[in-house]
């Protein structure tokens, strides 16, 4: 499904779930009423190994849960990541 004018999300992953993506940046396209959790479930349908690691995730730079239902807007931006230490 081309984007045109409807606009595109940014999906970006980090750490090992990168690794497993084989990529650091997605584009998908933008339609009405998508959410998050549509775009992660058909992520989750390619690459199943690398969303076993995604336990972070973030919308237009806000973590976000579950219970999150509302739409993406056009040209919105996804983190998926795993957990990370440091010290």
């Amino acid at each position: 499904m081309a984007a045109g004018k409807n606009g595109m999300i940014r999906v970006l992953f980090f750490g090992p779930v990168a690794e497993r993506v084989g990529a650091r940046q997605i584009d998908v396209p933008w339609r009405a009423g998508l959410r998050w959790q549509d775009v992660r479930d058909e992520l989750r349908a390619r690459y199943p190994e690398a969303f076993a690691y995604v336990s972070i995730v973030a919308v237009d730079g806000e973590r976000v849960g579950d219970e999150a239902e509302a739409p993406l807007a056009k040209d919105s931006e996804i983190v998926f990541m795993s957990p990370f230490s440091g010290g």
